[in-house]
């Protein structure tokens, strides 16, 4: 995958809980830990939205392009 999701950093920079995330997206804490591992195949428009908004923040400080080498 070439879309790497940095949920964890904006986490930690907003000193935020997974749980917290969680709460105020309104989805579950595990959806939220598939994305922040990576795991996750698609995002909706609409909770990367919810996740901008809960994080005070621009989906480009979430979503990052890396070439296949550099994974």
């Amino acid at each position: 995958m070439a879309i790497i999701i940095n949920i964890d950093v904006m986490l930690a920079k907003r000193k935020m809980s997974v749980t917290e995330l969680a709460e105020r997206v309104g989805i579950t804490i595990a959806n939220i830990s598939v994305l922040k591992n990576g795991k996750a195949k698609a995002i909706k428009i609409s909770t990367l939205d919810k996740i901008c908004e809960a994080l005070q923040c621009q989906p480009g400080d979430i979503l990052e392009w890396r070439t296949e080498e550099n994974e």
